[in-house]
């Protein structure tokens, strides 16, 4: 492995580190944007019970805000719950930008490392090239070890680009798309505590309706 990345030469200096990054994203992300953690299920019931028991104190609202990013969203919902409609829905939506975009940390960079790495490798491939050129012009055809330097450069640089480049662009746009549908998902739920808040719609409506 060494002498394969030896081979590449200092292109494959930061290839490896655009490979060590991606794979922390990725890492981090998935434990982030768990299902669970993000939306947990039920949380709305809950915070309607509770609302529906009496006035909610700062404590309890600080532990709904902490509990998730669902829960931070909910949290502002508790807070304008005396004030109007239009209003609640507005801080909701405010704080729900905030939280989305949150969720979107460090997709950019994941996104990034996914178009340049291959960029990397196609300069690497380029550098390789005109090794062999030159030492076609300085030495001729006649010493294959010389040749074979300069093209074994260009093909694992290129190799190790599209290596580190196709998972993280997997990765990306799977967590592009589970963005979007969490994002989708927290202002359904929000919505839903803002029509049982206001008396809308009863909680049990509000499941029914998911139901059907």
């Amino acid at each position: 492995m060494f002498e394969l990345v030896q081979a590449g030469g200092w292109l494959m200096a930061p290839i490896i580190l655009c490979s060590v990054v991606a794979l922390a994203i990725i890492v981090e992300r998935a434990w982030s944007l768990r299902q669970r953690r993000v939306v947990p299920a039920g949380l709305v019931a809950r915070v309607w019970r509770q609302a529906s028991k009496g006035p909610v104190t700062e404590e309890q609202i600080r532990t709904v805000r902490d509990h998730s990013p669902l829960g931070r969203i909910l949290a502002v919902g508790l807070l304008n719950r005396d004030r109007d409609r239009q209003i609640m829905k507005e801080a909701i939506e405010e704080v729900g930008r905030a939280v989305s975009h949150e969720l979107e940390r460090f997709l950019t960079a994941l996104g990034t490392i996914a178009a340049i790495t291959p960029l990397l490798g196609l300069l690497g491939t380029v550098i390789g090239m005109i090794s062999v050129f030159t030492t076609i012009t300085n030495l001729g055809v006649g010493n294959p070890a010389e040749l074979a330097g300069g093209i074994s450069q260009a093909l694992i640089t290129t190799a190790a680009g599209l290596s580190v480049a196709i998972p993280s662009l997997i990765f990306y746009r799977h967590f592009r798309g589970k963005v979007d549908a969490l994002t989708v998902e927290m202002e359904q739920e929000a919505i839903k505590l803002v029509e049982v808040l206001h008396g809308d719609r009863t909680l049990s409506q509000s499941r029914g309706s998911e139901q059907a």
